[in-house]
């Protein structure tokens, strides 16, 4: 069981990136999606949340009005579009899945709530 994020890469401020997180060994369409990042020098944070086909979302402060967390079930994969992207975005994202439970929806910007983890893909944004 394992998520591969890929899409990260360099950028100017501005501009827009979209992270994509292909699960593999099963689908995760009833699991809450997750994208965290960590910054230099910094603890993991939360980006967004998103559940089932993307009826229910939620964002960061920092991120809201910005990033798009959305999902394509026929293709089993989860996205985020990144627009208007600032140098302080600069970080390592993680996408991560996790039960979609009753809990979930109280502790949604916790790691705790995520069982699956990707390996992280490198967003740089330049000024």
């Amino acid at each position: 069981v394992q998520l591969q994020a890929s899409g990260g890469g360099l950028v100017q401020a501005g501009g827009s990136l979209r992270l994509s997180c292909v699960p593999s060994g099963r689908t995760y369409t009833s699991y809450i999606m997750g994208w965290f990042r960590q910054l230099p020098g910094k603890e993991r944070e939360f980006v967004a949340a998103l559940w089932g086909s993307g009826a229910r979302t939620r964002y960061a402060n920092s991120v809201k009005g910005r990033f798009t967390i959305s999902r394509d079930n026929a293709e089993n994969r989860a996205y985020l579009q990144m627009n208007s992207l600032k140098p302080e975005d600069t970080a390592v994202y993680y996408c991560a899945a996790g039960p979609n439970t009753a809990d979930s929806y109280s502790y949604y910007n916790s790691e705790a709530a995520y069982d699956y983890w990707g390996q992280g893909t490198q967003v740089t944004v330049s000024s």
